[in-house]
């Protein structure tokens, strides 16, 4: 499989998880393991462009796909818009979730590039935060999607 761009290839057992081939064969702990059922997201990447929940998905089924994870969204020493935007709107409060529902709002925002308040709180409702009040998340992935906007003038 390609990871952020560079090939990767590695025999793994069959039965290991997407999650713990990205953290523990590549070495990539921007994702994070949180609860293994699906329910928070918080190890949440990119496959093919779509957001899958690495914890439930099997490295050998993304064998020959792309993947991105938190790490292969910057480049050049420069945010990604949706990261800025948590940044800049404080999106976060411990961080633990952070890098999922980022990926999350990546893959909303190329489906969905100019959602509603709504739109995004549906959007995100599989990605769990044990921390904030979702208010400054919904607000970074609002300015995330208008600074796009932006940008594609």
């Amino acid at each position: 499989m390609t990871v952020n761009g560079g090939r990767q290839e590695h025999d793994v057992e069959p039965r290991l998880l997407l999650v713990h081939y990205l953290r523990d064969v590549v070495g990539l702990t921007g994702t994070n393991v949180g609860c293994d059922t699906t329910s928070c997201g918080a190890c949440t990447v990119l496959l093919e462009g779509e957001s899958v929940k690495s914890c439930t998905m099997l490295a050998v089924q993304a064998d020959g796909a792309d993947v991105t994870t938190i790490e292969g969204l910057a480049s050049d020493a420069q945010l990604h818009p949706v990261q800025q935007a948590f940044w800049e709107n404080h999106g976060l409060q411990c961080g633990f979730c952070t890098p999922g529902m980022v990926m999350a709002v990546v893959s909303l925002l190329q489906e969905q590039p100019d959602p509603t308040e709504q739109d995004v709180r549906l959007g995100l409702e599989g990605n769990l935060c044990r921390c904030t009040g979702y208010h400054n998340i919904v607000k970074a992935v609002l300015a995330a999607a208008g600074s796009q906007k932006a940008a594609a003038r």
